[in-house]
């Protein structure tokens, strides 16, 4: 009886392995492998073309002390991040909770609402945004309309072209309102009833029912949104190239640039090397003063 249970357990352990190879094959050959050739790039001199030549520390000296781009795309980086990730996850809850009231058309609004999300990262909306944004472009067109005189240059202004990418990044708030909708969804009506028996309004309602127990969410929304805005890259490249005086060069581009434009990839896998640890560090604090306003239901 042993043998035989054995026996089927190493034919149940074989067949697994044999299902999860192409994972984990795929995960070996195409992140952890190159991920090691990255690391070592990052001590190297490295052009692509030709051998890499170890120097030890100096991308990482040079690029701290000697490079100022590196920190102008770290600030326009974080500037983004400060701005869009709040803005996204508010818009995405209040439509949220608008379209939680079930009507006919509903499933079509959310649909609409979500659309954003899967083609706002492409390079047509990039080029699309840039348009609408351009001198002669709609949105100064629609200003002029109200009465508005002269043109502003959208893009080419410091103060406002880091503007046009985070509208662009707010705008893609579907997948957020999806994951809020779900978990509005799972909150038990037997709550609000007992609250509106002791007379509670719905702006009360919201903050001692539905803001607390929707933190979990909120933490998860957050966590995602904010890897998911470090590593922004195709609105900076495409709707300004980083332009004006690299207040919007992202530091994705920046790092792009530096690998495939000055040929410099040794210093690219470092600064990809220290992106990881800034994401690394953010997502570490974040779980660590999740206890102080994530509501835990357990």
């Amino acid at each position: 009886m042993r043998k035989t249970i054995h026996t089927f357990l190493n034919k149940e352990s074989r067949a697994g392995i044999i299902f999860c190879l192409p994972f984990i094959i795929g995960f070996l050959v195409f992140l952890v492998v190159p991920m090691g050739w990255s690391l070592y790039y990052s001590f190297c001199n490295y052009d692509i073309l030709s051998p890499p030549v170890f120097t030890g520390l100096d991308n990482y000296k040079n690029m701290f002390f000697n490079d100022d781009t590196f920190w102008n795309a770290m600030k326009a980086t974080l500037r983004f991040v400060v701005a869009a990730v709040p803005l996204r996850l508010v818009f995405a809850l209040i439509v949220a909770l608008i379209l939680l009231r079930t009507s006919k058309i509903t499933g079509f609004y959310r649909a609409a609402y979500y659309l954003p999300s899967i083609i706002g990262g492409s390079v047509a909306v990039a080029v699309l945004w840039k348009r609408l944004f351009a001198i002669d472009g709609v949105i100064n067109s629609i200003l002029q309309l109200f009465g508005f005189s002269g043109t502003i240059s959208w893009l080419s202004n410091t103060k406002t072209a880091i503007w046009t990418l985070i509208i662009l990044a707010v705008w893609q708030f579907g997948s957020s309102m999806l994951i809020f909708l779900a978990a509005l969804k799972q909150i038990p009506t037997e709550l609000y009833e007992a609250s509106e028996v002791d007379g509670a309004n719905t702006i009360k309602r919201f903050f001692s029912i539905t803001l607390p127990l929707l933190t979990p969410t909120i933490f998860f929304n957050l966590v995602m949104q904010l890897i998911n805005g470090f590593l922004a890259f195709t609105q900076s490249l495409i709707i300004t190239e980083g332009r004006p005086m690299d207040t919007t060069l992202f530091y994705a581009v920046n790092m792009y640039f530096q690998a495939f434009k000055f040929n410099k990839a040794g210093y690219a896998s470092a600064m990809a090397w220290v992106m990881l640890f800034v994401i690394a560090t953010l997502t570490f604090i974040l779980f660590k003063t999740k206890k102080l306003w994530v509501y835990d239901q357990e």
